[in-house]
């Protein structure tokens, strides 16, 4: 059960945002930018980086929100797997690699980011604005992921949930919905949280 009341067919951060709609506008706008916003980078390689932060800050929500919208994006379920695991010899290309390990040390702290990084993935074709936004990716999702956390906000068990939010996320961004999320009230269990 969440810290504070929050509506119960909203896990996640989704519940946050509705909970203080003025202070999720900015939250929403900024990773709509940075997520599906004009990147050299896919967006289900941006989505990898939101897996990785969220995997490794073990946020149970926003590792399986995030690994569900990359496999989505990237239409299969092998590389968010691999990335978790071992960034080495996932399927993904030395550039990404070299960015995800950036990703993988901002987690841990700024200071973590070594010069020694920075070149690996220049060395290895990244550009200075995919760095930079591989950096406010891997901050920003240290940002949700506590912010998830820190509320305890509700984390349901059933993969279809995740399945249903990853296809949300592609088709509609990190926008609001429209018409709002009332029709995600349900009587079943797929809303179950551990």
């Amino acid at each position: 059960m969440s810290y504070i009341p929050l509506e119960q067919h909203l896990p996640g951060i989704t519940g946050l945002l509705e909970y203080r709609k003025d202070s999720a506008a900015p939250i929403r706008e900024l990773t709509q930018v940075l997520l599906r916003g004009d990147s050299t980078l896919t967006e289900g390689e941006r989505e990898l980086i939101a897996t990785i932060v969220s995997s490794r800050n073990e946020c149970r929500f926003c590792t399986a929100a995030h690994t569900a919208a990359a496999n989505v994006l990237l239409e299969e379920t092998v590389t968010s797997d691999a990335v978790k695991k071992d960034i080495e010899t996932a399927p993904v290309t030395e550039k990404m690699k070299a960015l995800l390990h950036i990703a993988a040390l901002v987690q841990q702290s700024g200071k973590a980011v070594t010069a020694e990084a920075i070149t690996a993935a220049k060395e290895a074709g990244a550009t200075d604005l995919e760095i930079h936004d591989t950096v406010l990716i891997a901050a920003l999702f240290c940002l949700y992921n506590r912010y998830v956390d820190g509320l305890a906000t509700m984390t349901p068990v059933d993969p279809a949930f995740y399945e249903g939010l990853g296809k949300r996320l592609k088709d509609h961004g990190y926008n609001r919905l429209p018409q709002g999320y009332d029709h995600l009230k349900t009587n079943d269990n797929s809303l179950k949280a551990v």
